[in-house]
């Protein structure tokens, strides 16, 4: 039904962020030249992400700025030939506020050639 490369990709990806082996994803799942979109910029990181190496710069903030206690990946969910949807949910507390706070989002990836060129943040409200 789906696009066996598609499948193989979501999967690791999800494999990846459940067992906290999210640089290893990054490495062997991403384009170079990937780019990663937040739904808004965050603090002192653009709303977008360009190359692989910006995308490792965004995690290390993220893990700078924040304590995480719990993340969970549920999915993938996939779509055609070349997207899959992962929904993600976060405790973690910020670092400068000491605000402890959970949180979901979707993110839907764009793969080609084996390998993700690009991912999108929604932002649950």
């Amino acid at each position: 039904m789906f696009n066996d490369q598609l499948m193989a990709v979501a999967k690791r990806l999800v494999e990846c962020c459940q067992t906290g082996e999210e640089a290893r994803g990054l490495d062997e799942l991403y384009a170079p030249d990937a780019v990663s979109a937040e739904a808004v910029a965050m603090g002192d990181m653009p709303r977008e992400a360009q190359g692989l190496d910006a995308i490792k710069g965004k995690h290390d903030w993220w893990n700078t700025a924040n304590e995480v206690h719990e993340t969970t990946a549920e999915g993938p969910f996939l779509y055609d030939d070349d997207r899959f949807g992962v929904i993600f949910s976060m405790d973690f507390t910020n670092k400068q506020s000491g605000e402890r706070q959970q949180g979901r989002e979707l993110g839907v990836y764009t793969v080609r050639d084996g390998k993700i060129v690009r991912e999108e943040f929604f932002y649950e409200t």
